[in-house]
């Protein structure tokens, strides 16, 4: 290939610039760039609309964000550190004692009595799980369903109350 016409990389990624020199007639004239952009694949596509839609959802999809979070960091206490789930485990009793705290101090009926329970439940599983998982590891027995169950849970509450408010 001649040098007057080879393919030159840019700064910018993924675009492809060529060069052509001035021709011999033109003497005053400028060198014509061309620059050609490269086709991202399907998969790059596809990927980058999952990666704009989940953004844009950021906040609804939070209990989404936890639950992975958690199953990462407990796989990585029950692989670093197994008794760690000794140490876990007295944050099972938390949310009953925030419920009963919270009742205590100010009295509800009707739905909101229900989402206080449902969330001092819901919470008190969230824990229990992240306890077992530490001590016996994310995938072990039914603990799997237990966080996909927790998970579904924690998600569909979160988008009714979000949708309430």
């Amino acid at each position: 290939m001649s040098s007057r016409s080879r393919t030159r990389t840019a700064k910018a990624a993924g675009v492809t610039t060529v060069r052509i020199p001035r021709q011999r007639g033109r003497r005053a004239a400028d060198p014509f760039v061309i620059v050609v952009p490269e086709r991202p694949s399907l998969t790059r596509q596809a990927l980058t609309g999952l990666a704009l839609i989940v953004w844009n959802h950021r906040r609804a999809l939070a209990p989404t964000g936890a639950a992975l979070v958690a199953f990462i960091v407990t796989a990585l206490l029950h692989a670093l550190a197994w008794w760690s789930g000794l140490v876990l485990a007295p944050l099972v009793v938390g949310p009953a004692l925030w419920l009963g705290f919270v009742h205590f101090r100010r009295p509800a009926q009707g739905s909101a009595a229900f989402w206080r329970v449902a969330l001092a439940l819901l919470a008190t599983v969230a824990f229990a799980w992240v306890a077992l998982a530490a001590w016996f590891g994310p995938l072990a027995g039914p603990l799997e369903l237990v966080w996909l169950l927790t998970w579904i849970a924690a998600q569909t509450a979160w988008l009714i109350v979000r949708r309430t408010h």
